[in-house]
């Protein structure tokens, strides 16, 4: 009869996947990339831009020249501009988001902030864990703390550096343009369908998230 020592089983834990949940760390709290609230707001943005681009008019009936007069009064420019607008808004929206984007990469510097900024907030507000509190050397900070952080943040970089000029000069050269565009187009030779009367033309309208499947996504961080 053998006196061995009997064999304990013995069960070795494989190391945990990072291909699955990759994270970004660096501050003091792992931010999930892949996480559900980032694949809705992924999927709501390129859905919602592809409904947009959908929405536009041909670039050709824009900038017919034949269609161009001088209006007879301010009124008749206003409301040239109304029908206009109802008509273009998507064409609008892209001329005023070129303008914006050409002022920014002419001004590199305010871009790098403009992207910083927006990659604060992402980063360590949006998409945080709110089970997971922000730690910066050495120190905890609160969610109303790094909050704080962020709005002043904010403030110093749209009020205090170029970003704001860049951005308000680059929003009214881009609303000067269409208005003059609307103005001197003459809209006579534009049909609104009923569809397009009854859809919201507030500003940016056509980027309303989707609401399907929203729901039924878990989220996640405070998206």
């Amino acid at each position: 009869m053998s006196s061995a020592p009997p064999v304990l089983p013995v069960t070795t834990v494989p190391p945990p996947s990072t291909t699955a949940g990759s994270t970004v760390s660096g501050t003091g709290s792992d931010v999930p990339v892949n996480s559900p609230a980032v694949r809705v707001l992924i999927n709501n943005l390129s859905e919602s831009l592809r409904n947009g681009l959908a929405q536009r008019r041909p670039w050709t009936e824009l900038v017919d020249r034949s269609a161009f007069s001088k209006p007879e009064s301010f009124s008749d420019a206003t409301l040239r501009v109304r029908k206009n607008y109802s008509y273009f808004r998507v064409n609008y929206y892209a001329v005023v988001a070129g303008i914006l984007a050409v002022s920014l990469l002419t001004n590199p510097f305010s871009l790098i902030l403009l992207i910083g900024l927006l990659a604060s907030w992402t980063f360590l507000y949006l998409f945080r864990p709110t089970d997971r509190p922000l730690v910066l050397f050495g120190r905890t900070f609160t969610d109303f703390e790094t909050l704080m952080i962020l709005s002043g943040l904010t403030i110093f970089v749209v009020f205090l550096t170029s970003v704001g000029s860049v951005l308000v000069s680059a929003l009214m050269l881009g609303v000067a343009v269409v208005c003059l565009h609307g103005a001197f187009r003459a809209p006579e030779d534009l049909f609104l369908d009923e569809q397009d009367n009854s859809q919201a033309t507030g500003f940016l309208s056509f980027l309303r998230a989707p609401t399907t499947g929203a729901a039924s996504v878990p989220s996640a961080g405070r998206v």
